[in-house]
This record gives structure tokens, sequence and C-alpha cells, in this order.
């Protein structure tokens, strides 16, 4: 742009100084047809007019010409000061120089941040999770990056308690495995002295009964620990205390699940409620939901799923309310359990943790959740704390 707009310039200029020949001219013309003196003042670009002497120098351009039978100089001027082309590559100059400083705004406040976030992606996904990411100033991807570093710091944190937890379950694992064979082996002695007619008396044989009765009991003990340790994995979520509003809650579940249950021409609706404070911890609130909502569109019939609100003295119960067919009315006092899942899932994937999940975290926050299913719709009921 620089090159074109001078080369016009200085182009308009060459043809703009052509002009005091065209002057030259009628002056020639004027002085041929008057005797009197010429007039230069109504020709911008003469100077002057001489009668011509070889010895006399001027350093002012001229040009000879013949009038008359006489020679005489004319001085003259090309005024080719125009300033235009100086104002052009100034302009031009302020513009180039902005565009470099903006071009290194955006590489200091957009690229680098992005070389960095593809470093951090990488190492994500190589389980690299100890290299912390260096916290970005400006407001451009400063939020970004801080929850992405937060994300890195949550999965390396969840990593170390995933290898205590394996530590700690082998342990106990091997202590209860190495415990079981005690009462394992006395049932065993009883077993063989029993077949071998060591104990030929009733009171004999009654003491060996009695005896594997309490081994028994005691194997069923170890076997009710290794059971509730295995589901201690599940239990193990942290829940903030803390407080927030409902409005913070329902405006996020809107916000993604308006436009998701659109996209599944599902009718979708939220009824009107009172922005109140609650207890808890908020996000697991969220999830909470999610994972009845979740339920709504994998278990549903698709048509309608609704959220409405109601009062109790010091709660506030979410009620999401699905059409379709729930499970069997002999399946809902189960429906809470662990791995357990109603008939009415068919062939459709799942752990059967979601709702079992769902409830010790609501648990965990002083809160409860209860589902009823009538005929062709299945409600679930999240009772949250008021503060």
């Amino acid at each position: 742009m620089i090159a074109v707009s001078n080369y016009i310039v200085i182009s308009t200029n060459n043809n703009t100084d052509k002009n005091h020949l065209v002057e030259i001219k009628r002056l020639v013309d004027d002085m041929q047809s008057s005797s009197t003196s010429p007039n230069t003042d109504k020709y911008p670009h003469i100077l002057s007019v001489s009668l011509y002497d070889p010895d006399d120098h001027t350093s002012n351009p001229y040009v000879v010409e013949q009038v008359n039978g006489e020679l005489y100089r004319i001085e003259y001027t090309t005024d080719s000061s125009d300033n235009t082309l100086i104002y052009i590559n100034i302009s031009f100059g302020i513009m180039l120089i902005i565009t470099i400083v903006t071009f290194i705004l955006i590489y200091i406040k957009v690229m680098r941040p992005f070389a960095a976030m593809e470093k951090m992606a990488v190492d994500l996904a190589r389980g690299n999770l100890t290299r912390p990411l260096h916290e970005e100033k400006s407001k451009v991807f400063g939020r970004f990056l801080w929850g992405l570093d937060m994300l890195r710091e949550q999965l390396e944190a969840g990593r170390e308690r995933e290898k205590e937890y394996q530590k700690e379950r082998k342990t106990l694992m091997l202590s209860l495995s190495h415990d079981i064979k005690t009462p394992l082996s006395a049932i065993e002695l009883y077993e063989k002295a029993l077949s071998s007619g060591l104990y030929d008396t009733p009171d004999k044989q009654k003491q060996a009964y009695d005896g594997i009765r309490k081994n028994a009991e005691e194997l069923h003990r170890y076997i009710d620990e290794i059971t509730a340790a295995s589901r201690e994995d599940f239990l193990a979520i942290e829940v903030k205390d803390g407080e927030y509003y409902l409005d913070e809650v329902i405006s996020e579940i809107s916000s993604y699940y308006t436009e998701r249950f659109a996209g599944l021409h599902t009718e979708f609706s939220i009824d009107s409620y009172s922005n109140i404070l609650l207890k808890g911890d908020k996000d697991r609130l969220i999830e909470v939901l999610q994972n009845l909502l979740e339920n709504a569109i994998k278990y549903g019939d698709g048509n309608e799923v609704k959220i409405s609100f109601s009062e109790e003295e010091d709660a506030r119960l979410i009620h999401i309310e699905s059409s379709g067919a729930g499970p069997k009315e002999d399946e809902m006092l189960h429906i809470f359990d662990s791995f357990y899942r109603g008939s009415n899932v068919g062939e459709k994937k799942g752990s059967g943790l979601g709702l079992y999940i769902s409830r010790e975290l609501m648990k965990k926050m002083d809160g409860e959740i209860y589902a009823t299913s009538d005929d062709g719709s299945f409600t679930a009921v999240v009772v949250t704390r008021k503060v």
C-alpha cells in the first residue's frame, strides 16, 4: 500500500510539473501579440522575463524563447514542493507501527497462552500432572488458564488419593484375608474331627457345632467388612460446606439442558421459583440434578421433562418429573442401591450407581432424595436445606 500510494502521488506530481510549460507558451503568445512589457502576475510559475544575456547566470531554471526577433530568458519554477507525499508516508508509517504493536500484543496475549495450553493438554493426555501452568496476568485467558491449572491440580490430587486408596485397600484386603484363614481353619478342623468320629459324645458334637457356628459368624463379619470397604470408594467424595442461592444452580442447569432437550425434541420446562439461600455444596447439587436429568433422557419416553419446586419448613424440594414408565412398584425400594438397575432399563448401558451416588451426596449435605412412579411418569425429589 505504501509503494502504490507513493507511485500514484509521484505520477500526479510529474503531471502537474508540466504546468509551467503551458504558462510559458501563453506568455510567449501574449508577448508576440502585445507591444507592452509582459505581465507575469497572472502566471504563478513564471518568475521573471528578461532579454537573454549569455553572461548573466541564474540559479533558477529557465528557457530561451524568440519573440519578435528578440531572445528572451524566461525563468520559471516547477512548484513541486507538494507535501502530500510526506503526509502520506507519515500516515502509513504510523499505521505500520500500530499494526506491528497490535500483532505483538496478539502474540503475547493470545498466541503464547495458546501455546501454553497446547503443552498443558498434551501433558494431561500423557498423564504428566506435576508441571504447573503459569498464570496469565491478562484478562483474555487468565481465568481460563487458572481453571485449566486448577483442573490439573484436581486430577493430580485425585491420582494421589487413588494411590493412597489402592494402598489402603490392598493392605485391608491382605489383613482381612489373613484374618479369614483363622476361622476357616477352625471350621475345617471341626469338620475333620466330626467326620473322623473324634467327637463321639453328644456334648463334644454340640461343642463342635457351636465352634463351627461361631467361626461362621466370624467369617460373615469379615465378609461384611470387605463389602463395606468396596463401597467406601464411592463414599469418598468431598462435599464442601457452604452457602449458595438456588438461582445459581437452576441457571446453570437451564443454560445447558434447554438447548440439549431442544435438540432431542423433548419439551423441557422449569416452573417459577423464589430465589432462596441454601446450604451445602453448589457443585455437588448440580451434579445430582445432572444425574437425574441424564436418567430422564436415557430412560424416559422423550416427550416431556419438567422441573418444579415445593416448600417444607426448613427445606426446598426440587422435583424432576419425566414422562414414560418408571421402575415397577416392587423395584422402587431398591433403585437407590448400588449397582441396582430396574427392569425398565432395557438394553441401555449403565452402571447402576448414578442414583446411589446422588443419594450419598445429598446425605452428606444434610439433604435427601427419593422417587415416586405413577402411570406414565417418574418423579425424583431432591430435598435441599435452607440456611
